[in-house]
């Protein structure tokens, strides 16, 4: 399911189309959650001229980006939702189709300690004690960077509830970590491309839908709506229930055609969001800072984040940051101005990945590397 088609609108100072990078501000390294720093190719798509939502070109290239979604989440069966709005549609399309609290159904969570994640022996005592219809996991966690194993959830889903359906976010994962929607068995996985992307898997939870006794309480949000659309543009037609964003759709066919017919490949795209992690955390290290995660297995390759240095608050750091050219978000929830996430941005998908992770050429690892080592000198020397 693509909740979001949001590319940003920052352009690399070595651009080859010159005509755009004059009308846009001055390139700073976007490091948040999103929106994200996109390939000059990815922007250059999103400036197309205007086309119709309806014409066979652009039946064309969302047919293919349909298609292509696919390859990303590794699975051949799965029903991919393209559809525009923020990341929380995805969810809200989820709970129109399955049903969570906000349409009545009774929910229990699991908490992991801050900075851990959950013990899957947890969930196979929550799985033995009552029936569920759903359990839903989140991949990496974007307000501590913390990276849950959502294989062995699946496993255990699959071993002791077999119809329990398995729900994945993954905003902040979908193409910096590996997820194989078909050998996991994971039913659906939710995301927003201006983090990732993601393809609800068609058997399971398609039959789910199908099968419903009530009909879908939403909408713009019902699959009800969505799927001849998406049928129809995959099979070369074009179909209406709402306009899509015709550029948006563009941009994102050119993201993942970087990612899914360029080199590198996916799999060494993966490696390198995995050295990527690893030099910016290393370097952290040195600096003296500590992760959020508690362990390093579980620390997410697709960002970093990072407790503040003692005495020093977030609300500090982050604007030093910005004087450098450098955009940090800082902590969130109830231990704002604690933390934050420094997380170099690539295109459409999530903290350091991407282009930053790809192309060293940029430089922006490098130059996060030394923002980073000035910032954290400056706060400490003064306190």
């Amino acid at each position: 399911m693509l909740s979001r088609i949001w590319p940003s609108v920052i352009l690399h100072a070595r651009s080859p189309y010159p005509s755009l990078a004059s009308t846009l501000i001055a390139r700073r390294t976007v490091i948040i959650p999103g929106p994200i720093e996109v390939t000059d190719e990815v922007l250059y798509a999103n400036a197309h001229p205007s086309v119709s939502h309806m014409s066979a070109d652009f039946a064309a290239v969302f047919g293919e980006s349909i298609r292509m979604t696919r390859d990303v989440v590794r699975t051949t069966t799965a029903q991919p939702f393209l559809i525009s709005g923020s990341g929380t549609l995805g969810w809200d399309q989820e709970s129109a189709t399955m049903a969570l609290e906000t349409y009545g159904a009774q929910v229990d969570q699991l908490r992991a300690e801050f900075g851990g994640t959950v013990d899957v022996a947890q969930v196979e005592q929550a799985l033995r004690s009552k029936k569920y219809k759903i359990v839903t996991i989140t991949h990496v966690d974007t307000s501590t960077g913390v990276l849950s194993d959502p294989r062995l959830v699946a496993e255990a889903v699959k071993r002791l509830s077999p119809d329990t359906l398995v729900v994945l976010d993954a905003v902040c994962a979908v193409a910096s970590e590996d997820i194989q929607m078909d050998g996991w068995g994971i039913d659906v996985v939710i995301t927003a491309s201006q983090k990732g992307l993601g393809a609800p898997r068609a058997s399971a939870a398609m039959k789910v839908f199908e099968t419903r006794s009530k009909p879908v309480t939403a909408f713009y949000a019902s699959w009800k709506r969505w799927l001849p659309i998406m049928k129809a543009y995959e099979s070369g037609s074009a179909a209406y229930f709402a306009t899509p964003p015709v550029n948006l759709i563009r941009a994102y066919h050119e993201s993942l055609s970087q990612i899914n017919k360029a080199s590198p490949t996916l799999d060494e795209r993966l490696r390198m969001h995995r050295e990527t992690s690893a030099r910016i955390k290393v370097a952290a290290t040195e600096l003296g800072l500590r992760q959020l995660a508690t362990l390093p297995e579980i620390a997410a390759n697709g960002m970093t984040a990072l407790w503040c240095p003692d005495g020093v608050k977030s609300s500090e750091l982050v604007p030093a940051f910005l004087q450098r050219g450098v955009v940090v978000a800082g902590g969130l929830g109830t231990r704002k101005g604690t933390h934050f996430r420094p997380r170099p941005y690539p295109p459409p998908h999530c903290p350091h990945m991407g282009i930053t992770a790809i192309n060293s050429e940029r430089g922006d690892v490098d130059r996060i590397i030394d923002v980073l080592r000035e910032v954290i000198s400056e706060a400490t020397s003064r306190r």
